[in-house]
């Protein structure tokens, strides 16, 4: 039964704060499972040594990223089509959940319980990115414009927020402690990998506001085959290329969201592989750039409602850049540290101006779609960055030259950006709030 139109429940409180709460569930998964614990678990126990895991790693990565941007659009656009968005949220949500759940009890076995491990974790990080494209959908439906960069940045906040707590359980539960929590045993790694276990139970909980109080718009739900789910995204891409600010914002984003993407799964491994960091030492470095990325997107979040998301933005990368060649040339784990602290400072406004902004453009009614559709253009290539990593860390056996290939990535997206007129897309999605999609 659809539920009624959420527009009289612009800028309610309950609303807001539980739709935000669900990135305080889901970041644990990006935090502990793909950037801090268990990639790095993976590239140290599960892999025969640090270079293979990682190019592994790079591989699993760039697979998921691949499958998400050949899903993405057609289910945002099934979804906006069926009234089906929470419904969607709530299976790929569900599957995330029982996927990271598995990692725990898959021990390192050779190559083969690699190649299992690495195989459910495609499934889980797939199930997690499509979770985010009806997720995200909800937030130009739940504020108003004027409203819609902190709400976002409210959203991250608490994302960083719940992943550093999250993290902090788990290094004194599970990783720190002589005997960790329930008595388990440290052999094969089982209080390691049984951090996707908190993973998973953290994600279920916390995301039950999301589904219990947000709701939902009223649709005339009807069957949307594959057919013509392919054939509504032909026409959104026609329907995006006549929003040409919208078209130009994706593009810039494919480009630099490419350098965030390598950051968040090789963050992690590399702090371990070229710095000599132990996992309680990994854990901490992630809390501590939690913390700061929560304060980043958290202030910046005023900063997009009061200069825009552009330039928000482009405030980020210029930070993003500068930071992460420190971190490339960074001498000591002391300025490891500095580097890392200070991206966390732009890593939050930059993924939260990047969905107000596009919140700002989207067409009504078609939230889904076009968010949909900005994941697929975010992951289409989003490959690239891991591979050119994976790639470069073999050929010259050195994580840091891998890791010097992100600059390139944030200088381009940030060249590209600056084609956008923010004012001028606002307008025409305002103008034309249909989008000009067929309903």
């Amino acid at each position: 039964m659809p539920s009624r139109d959420p527009s009289a429940d612009r800028n309610v409180p309950t609303v807001i704060w539980s739709w935000a709460l669900f990135d305080w569930a889901n970041s644990a998964f990006n935090t502990l499972v793909v950037t801090f614990v268990y990639g790095t678990y993976f590239t140290k126990a599960m892999a025969p040594d640090e270079v293979t895991g990682t190019a592994w790693w790079s591989r699993a990565v760039a697979l998921s990223a691949v499958l998400v941007a050949l899903a993405s659009p057609v289910l945002g656009a099934a979804a906006d089509r069926g009234g089906t968005r929470k419904y969607m949220l709530a299976w790929t949500t569900a599957v995330t959940i029982a996927a990271t759940a598995l990692l725990a009890f898959l021990a390192p076995d050779g190559a083969r319980g690699a190649l299992v491990a690495l195989t459910v974790f495609v499934v889980a990080n797939t199930a997690f990115e499509l979770s985010n494209v009806f997720y995200n959908a909800f937030l130009p439906s739940i504020t108003s414009e004027d409203r819609i960069g902190r709400v976002s940045g409210y959203g991250w906040a608490l994302g960083y927020v719940g992943g550093m707590v999250c993290m902090g359980v788990a290094l004194v539960g599970f990783v720190q402690p002589d005997v960790p929590w329930f008595g388990m045993t440290k052999e094969a790694g089982w209080n390691v990998r049984a951090t996707n276990l908190l993973v998973a139970v953290w994600f279920a909980l916390f995301s039950l506001p999301m589904f219990l109080l947000v709701p939902d718009e009223t649709r005339v739900t009807r069957r949307v085959s594959i057919r013509e789910s392919f054939a509504e995204l032909a026409e959104t891409f026609r329907n995006a290329r006549r929003y040409k600010d919208v078209f130009n914002f994706l593009l810039a984003r494919v480009i630099f969201n490419d350098g965030l993407v390598t950051i968040f799964a090789f963050g992690g491994i590399y702090a371990a592989g070229t710095f000599g960091m132990d996992l309680s030492e990994v854990i901490l470095f992630g809390v501590v750039l939690n913390v700061s990325s929560g304060l980043g997107a958290l202030g910046f979040g005023f900063v997009d409602d009061r200069f825009g998301g552009k330039t928000t933005i482009l405030v980020s990368l210029v930070g993003l850049t500068a930071t992460t060649l420190l971190a490339v040339v960074a001498p000591t784990r002391a300025w490891f540290w500095t580097a890392g602290i200070l991206a966390g400072l732009f890593v939050g406004p930059n993924q939260s101006a990047s969905r107000s902004l596009m919140g700002r453009f989207v067409p009504n009614r078609h939230q889904a779609e076009f968010f949909g559709l900005l994941a697929f253009l975010g992951k289409a290539t989003a490959f690239v960055g891991p591979l050119v990593l994976g790639a470069l860390t073999t050929a010259f056996n050195s994580q840091r030259a891998g890791m010097a290939s992100v600059v390139v990535f944030f200088v381009i997206g940030g060249l590209l950006l600056l084609r956008v007129n923010e004012s001028r897309g606002i307008a025409s999605a305002q103008a034309h709030p249909g989008g000009g999609v067929s309903n």
